[in-house]
């Protein structure tokens, strides 16, 4: 059985990670109800997305989390999954109904049974997970789509444990799939990664390391800044993994 967190959520108990999500709930929140009409059909950072439709995803993501709370809490679905589809209809929503979607997920997590919180829910991927990652996706989904929110919330701001955190299991998968680093040293958090026995050594901020290990930055910022292979699509399957459905352990 995996520890209750893994070693990149810094001992931080159950409580301290949902305040985690409940504070980076409220930021991104707070953003969006600051953004006009005509901002929200602004481009965002992700091609194709207006600022819009990274809300409403935002939106949908934790109403999703919210069922498979309430998944873990009974053994038994409760209703129909949500359509992903809807995002797109929803493209324009207003920025109370973000907050709602995002405070009925932390109300969830406040109130689950701590028994509940080891229980084995599935993402819509087909990957199983205990319910206790559902917290650290959703820090995820929040940090990630407020930078892409293009509303002033840089990589620079995300909190340190997040960042921490982030790396930490981005660069076990990442090494798990033998991508072509050999290691990887965030100066500022004094943190250092070994991948594999080939590939080039990178450094830099934690901050910008994991903004171009997910996509949202170049490497410009890092040393070396060229001679790096493009990241994998991400976020990919935590690891240590928890099997796919169907699995039977």
């Amino acid at each position: 059985m995996p520890p209750v967190f893994p070693s990149g959520a810094v001992g931080a108990g159950l409580g301290d990670v949902i305040e985690d999500v409940v504070r980076s709930a409220g930021r991104l929140a707070a953003a969006a109800a600051g953004l006009s009409g005509a901002a929200v059909r602004e481009p965002s950072g992700l091609p194709d997305w207006t600022r819009g439709r990274v809300l409403a995803h935002v939106a949908s993501s934790a109403d999703a989390y919210t069922w498979l709370l309430e998944l873990a809490r009974t053994g038994r679905e409760p209703g129909p999954r949500a359509d992903p589809a809807r995002v797109a209809r929803d493209a324009v929503l207003p920025a109370e109904r973000l907050r709602a979607s995002l405070g009925r997920f932390t109300d969830g997590a406040r109130a689950l049974p701590a028994p509940a919180w080891e229980r084995l829910v599935p993402a819509l991927a087909g990957w199983r997970h205990p319910a206790w990652y559902l917290l650290l996706r959703a820090l995820r989904e929040l940090e990630t789509h407020h930078v892409d929110l293009r509303a002033g919330y840089g990589t620079e701001r995300r909190p340190d444990r997040y960042v921490r955190w982030a790396l930490d299991d981005t660069l076990t998968t990442l090494g798990a799939r033998r991508f072509p680093l050999a290691a990887v040293t965030a100066d500022d958090l004094g943190r250092r990664w070994t991948l594999s026995a080939e590939g080039p050594e990178v450094s830099g901020e934690g901050h910008r390391l994991l903004g171009w290990l997910t996509g949202r930055l170049p490497a410009d910022g890092l040393r070396p800044p060229s001679a790096l292979a493009a990241p994998l699509p991400w976020p990919q399957p935590p690891l240590p993994g928890w099997g796919r459905l169907g699995d039977d352990g």
